[in-house]
Parts: structure tokens; sequence; C-alpha cells
């Protein structure tokens, strides 16, 4: 017959007075932690006491019952049963439910009090977000629910927000498959079958990040700080129907705008509304854009408009600003550091006055019938209206002079402009850019053509000996071409020094060419000049003659930058354009101006990305640049993913490490000397091995191969 089990006797528990009951010495919790005391109190009079106190019996030098109790175990709720006895919310000798244990038990009190502690199980966060979503079922608000358990609004959003993920992933979760942090990412949207998606892709990779699960999961979106999101506005975006993902669990900038072609059409009619308004003006042509590349306005005249004069009341207000400014500063002259109302109105002032500076430009009406605008989107968003270019075949042409009734020829006139009364004057000849006086009927004829050419020959070269013996009058000889050549203003035509700077186009250029540190430094540079050179291009040979040394240096330098072209082209292996040979040897020339210039691509503002290197090479070439850039072991991460997901990590691995790929590299010295020397084998037609083809594995992009070698 086998042994009895020995039965286990419980602790009694009975209810005890308040007032009968002390906290003991031997509760190991000291350090405050989780709820307030003061929480916890306000939960026992919203709910009353939900879990019993452990206490001994106190006993005298006899072992004889006091009736007094310790309290090893709670002393959390005591000090909180206390606060509302203090507070007369409950009498003191209120009963309290209480496990009371045996005085004559070996174990020991502080045993009882760590147990309680370290055996208690924290709630499972999908537990946690079961009851919330049971209370919310239930007719409870966030609001609410955050109130009875003392915590934030947000973190009862959180916990309901991870509702949003698969059912599938909720059960991965569970099993302890994901993180709460990955869980936490797949929030971003609350589309499952793309979140399971997601999940299949990394499950088996190293590279479970949070930040990876958001960036897929939103990887066909526009973030809410896209100039296209910014410029139409959420709410109108949210108004068309379009959904908003937004991620509760960190700092999302404004979250992803889901529907692209919803924004984009959005985008296009603000864009349409706006040209109408400016079409009233009578402009002959409007472009829209987004973005427009850089370059966009080269070869058009830009016109020259008056800033709108200020009206009596603007000009007062303008008085009546600057004096407040003088006043707050001559008031606080003497202090080392402005009170921080003072300094705030300084920096309103400072922004008002500057508003002001802004003026509309006017334009003759003649001018906006044959002109056109420009009308985009910034990079913060904001509408841009750039006005008052002139294509070259809207210009109005100067027709030829047509004999007059008497056998006279008239003046030449602008055609489609009104003549005026025939006037009676010989044809005007030039010579040497002069024009020469009228002479009588019984003066001598005008000399034959073919002796004017043979006498300007020698003049020309009389011109040429004289120019070269005189170097500051012909850098101001070439400077004057290269400022009719650089600036829109002016018509190069019809000049003596036949020196042209030629500007390349980039026909193939990354998005966001024109936001570069260089694009912006090249036109502020070239609007400063701009402003200060004159109007008129007679004036322009004086005006650069008052020049000192070195501002005409300064000028020169500016001009001269426009012609410089270091791209890449495939050159025409038959002599039918560029050759190979021509490409390497203008290559090997913007090498040696680098290196004189000191030039450095990552000072310049250059960084590798998806979309303007990355994306657009073999895995090969990214994992050599990771290796080089960020080292074997950042490779060794990212080797076996596929070629869009080693792209994106090797953007942020590559972020701040100075790498650059050979093209935008400082060339060797040496070899960048000796390249004119040395001749290419077969015939000319050999390229630098960053120009060569890469043969491992083809591109995704499967643009043309120019196109692949020069983002390259």
């Amino acid at each position: 017959m086998a042994p009895a089990v020995q039965k286990i006797t419980l602790s009694s528990s009975r209810d005890i007075p308040f007032n009968k009951l002390v906290l003991s010495q031997s509760n190991v919790r000291r350090v405050k932690a989780g709820v307030s005391i003061e929480e916890l109190a306000e939960d026992i009079a919203r709910r009353t006491l939900l879990q019993s106190l452990n206490v001994r019996p106190v006993l005298d030098a006899e072992g004889t019952g006091t009736g007094m109790f310790e309290i090893p175990a709670g002393g959390r709720r005591y000090r909180a049963l206390e606060l509302l006895v203090k507070q007369k919310r409950l009498a003191k000798t209120a009963p309290v439910p209480c496990v009371v244990r045996d005085p004559a038990t070996t174990i020991l009190a502080e045993d009882d009090s760590l147990a309680e502690n370290i055996q208690r199980a924290p709630l499972h966060p999908l537990d946690q977000l079961r009851a919330f979503m049971a209370l919310r079922e239930k007719g409870q608000s966030e609001e609410e629910i955050a109130a009875a358990f003392f915590v934030s609004v947000n973190v009862v959003k959180q916990r309901l927000r991870l509702a949003s993920v698969s059912p599938a992933l909720l059960d991965v979760y569970a099993e302890d498959g994901m993180s709460l942090e990955q869980l936490m990412a797949f929030t971003v949207t609350a589309d499952h079958s793309r979140q399971e998606q997601v999940w299949q892709a990394i499950s088996g990779s190293w590279q479970k990040e949070p930040y990876q699960i958001r960036r897929m999961l939103t990887e066909k979106t526009a973030r809410a700080s896209d100039r296209r999101a910014v410029f139409v506005g959420l709410d109108a975006y949210e108004a068309a129907g379009g959904v908003v993902l937004r991620d509760l669990f960190q700092s999302d900038d404004g979250g992803w705008l889901e529907d692209i072609a919803l924004l984009d059409h959005l985008v296009a009619e603000k864009l349409k509304a706006e040209a109408e308004k400016i079409a009233a003006q009578g402009w002959k042509w409007i472009e829209l854009a987004v973005e427009f590349p850089y370059g966009h306005a080269r070869g058009l005249r830009e016109l020259d408009g008056v800033s709108a004069d200020l009206s009596a009341e603007e000009q007062g207000t303008i008085d009546a600003l600057k004096a407040e400014y003088a006043k707050l500063e001559a008031e606080n002259d003497s202090v080392d550091e402005l009170p921080d109302e003072v300094d705030q109105r300084l920096g309103e002032i400072e922004t008002l006055l500057a508003a002001f500076d802004d003026r509309p430009v006017i334009f003759q009406p003649a001018d906006i019938t044959r002109a056109g605008v420009f009308v985009s989107i910034d990079a913060e968003g904001v509408l841009s209206v750039d006005r008052g270019y002139v294509r070259p075949e809207d210009e109005v042409p100067i027709a030829e002079p047509e004999p007059s009734s008497d056998g006279e020829l008239a003046a030449p006139t602008l055609d489609g402009a009104e003549p005026s009364e025939p006037a009676i004057q010989r044809a005007v000849i030039t010579i040497g850019g002069q024009v020469a006086e009228p002479e009588d009927d019984d003066a001598v004829k005008p000399l034959p053509d073919r002796l004017l050419t043979e006498l300007t020959a020698e003049r020309t070269l009389a011109l040429r000996d004289k120019l070269a013996t005189m170097p500051s009058v012909a850098f101001q000889a070439v400077l004057h071409k290269f400022c009719l050549d650089g600036f829109s203003r002016y018509s190069s035509y019809g000049t003596a020094i036949e020196i042209s700077l030629r500007s390349a186009s980039f026909p193939v250029q990354a998005q966001g060419l024109k936001d570069m540190p260089a694009a912006k430094a090249i036109d502020a540079r070239h609007k400063t000049w701009e402003e200060r050179l004159p109007k008129d291009k007679a004036d322009l040979w004086d005006w650069l003659t008052g020049l000192t040394g070195d501002e005409q240096a300064a000028l020169f330098a500016h001009c001269a930058s426009f012609g410089v072209n270091a791209l890449y082209e495939k050159g025409d292996r038959y002599g039918g354009g560029v050759t190979p040979h021509m490409v390497e040897q203008r290559i090997a020339d913007a090498d040696r101006i680098a290196l004189a210039v000191d030039l450095d691509m990552v000072a310049s503002g250059w960084r590798p990305t998806v979309e303007n290197y990355l994306g657009r090479v073999p895995k090969r070439r990214i994992l050599e640049a990771v290796r080089k850039g960020a080292g074997d072991r950042a490779a060794q991460l990212i080797d076996h993913l596929k070629k869009g997901d080693m792209a994106k990590e090797a953007e942020r691995l590559l972020a701040e490490t100075g790498w650059l790929p050979e093209p935008l590299r400082m060339a060797d010295v040496d070899q960048a000397a000796t390249t004119d020397a040395a001749e290419p084998e077969g015939g000319g037609e050999a390229l630098p091995e960053f120009l060569a083809g890469d043969d491992e594995e083809a591109p995704t992009d499967q643009a043309d191969e120019s196109h692949m070698v020069a983002a390259e």
C-alpha cells in the first residue's frame, strides 16, 4: 500500500482592524518603484483592496500574542491604506483582509517578503493589449482606461495600436519569435499582407532592426516632410481620402503619405490653380514642375524688372518698427544678456522688416507678353514663382531696312511694332563696332567691301600685336567677353574677342542636383555679380575698368568656372563626334584642375545614396564600397542581402565615412600629369578602369549604357 501524501495546510485568513497593523522591519522593499503610494491609494478607493496583506502576530517576551500584527509582505498596500485613513476616507478600525502566518513557522519573514515580490510575474504586453481592448469594447474610452491604471493616454493608444498587427505576427511575438520593438515597428501600416510579407523577407536575415522594418513598410510612401506633402497640406490630402501612416512608438515627423498617386494629383491641381492666377497677368507661357532641374533657364534671357515702391502706409510701418528696435536696444544696452521677451520681440521686428525687403517686381507690359514664368515648389514646400524669362524664339526680331519711296533705306524697326514716320537717312555702316557718321551726297562714296576687309585685316593684326604687350587690357577684354557669355541680360554676338565661354549642360542628372551646396553657392555668387553689373551692354567695359584688380580676378574666376566640363560621355568610336580619347583627355584635364583647387567632394556635400550610386551598381561594387569605407565587418553584415536591401544598408553604413566612388576621388598627381604623354592602346579607345563596363551582373536600372556609367 502506497504511503499517504501529506496534505498542505494553508495559512488562515481573517479581517483585522487597521489600527492593529504595523509595518515590519523584515519587509525587503526599500526603494520606491512602480505605482506611487498616492496612485495606489486612489486605486484602492476606487475598487477596494484586491490582495490581502501577509501578516504575523507580534509576540511579547514570553511568546504571547499582543493583539498587534506586523506586515512583512504588503507594505505598500498598508501605506496606501494609511494615507486613506489620514485623509479620513477610511476608518481607523476598518477591517483589512489579511493572511495570518503561523508564528511557529520556520520560514523567515524576510523570506515571505522576498518571495511575494520576486515570484510575481509582470503582465505580458500582449495580455495588456487584450485587456485594454476588452475594456474599450465594453464602453470605456482611452482616457478612462489611462486614468484607471495611472498611465498616459499615449501608452493606452500604443497598446491598442498593436491590435493593427497581423494575428500571425502577434502569435510569433507571443512565442518570443520577435521583440516588442519589432512588433511596434509593424504598426506603421494596417496592411496585414504587407506586414507578413516584410516579416517573411527579414525573418531569416541578420538584419531585423525595427528601423529596417519601418523603412520596408514605408518604402512606397512619401514622408510628411516631403515638399509635395507640405505644399498640399495633410488636411487636404486626408480630406481627399488619403491615408497617413503614423508611428505611435517614436517620432515620425508627421508620418508617411500612403497614396502617392493621389498626392501627385493634388499637387498638380494646386499648381494649375496657382498658374491660372499668374496667367491673368498676361505672361506668354508658364511652366509647372514640382522641381526644375539645375540649369533649366540656361539659354533664356531674364528680364530686368523694377521693385515696387513702398506705399506711405508701408513706409510708416517700417519707420515705426525701426524706432521700436532702436528703443529696445538702447534700453537694454547695458545688460549682458537680453531678457527673453525682449530678444523675442527683436527677432519678430527683424522678420517683419525682412518681409518688406522682398518687394514684388514690376515688368513692362510689352515684355510680359513675350516672356514666361517657371512655377515650382521649393525645398520647404512653398510655392516658388520665377517670372520674366524670354525664349530665343520669342525675342522681337529686328526687321531688315526696306527701301523707301525715294529709293533711300528706311531705319530698321522691330517686327510687330507700329512704324514711325519714315525717316530719310542714309544706310548705317558699322566699322569695327563703331557707327560711321553719314556723309553728304556729294561726298566720296563708301569704300568697296573688299577693300574694307583688307584694311581691317591689317588693323586686326596690329591690334593683336598691341594687345599682346598689354596683359591688363587683354585680361579685361577676355573678362568682358566672359561677362557677355555668362550673364543672360547681355547678347554675346558682335564682339571683337572671339573667345567663347561654353557651359556644358547636364542631360543626365540625379534628382536634387540644384539643391547641392555647390549649385546654391554658384547661384548666389552669380546673383551677387548680376546685381552689380550694369544693365546696358554699352556700359560694361567702363564698369569693368572701374573694378579693382581683386574684383576683376574674382569675376574672371566666376565666369571661367562656367566653362568647366568634367562630364563623362560615351565616345563615338567612329569619329562622328566626341571620341573616347577626347573624353579621357577631358577627365585628365579636370583632374589637374581639381588638384590645383584642392577639390574635396565630401566637403562639397556628396554622400553615397541608393539614388545617386548604390542602387545603380552591381552588388560587388556595393560590398567593395562598404569594405573600403566601413570595414570588412560591416561588409560581412550585408553580403547575404538582396540588391535593394544591400544598397539601403550600405547607404546607412557609409553615411559619415567620407567614402567616394572612383570618379569623385582626387586623382593621383603623377597620373594626372602624365596622362597626355601616355597614348592608350588600340587606337586611342582605351578607357580608365572606372569608366569601363562591369559585366559581373547587370544593374537593376536598365537605362542606356552611358547613363549607367555616368552614375558610377
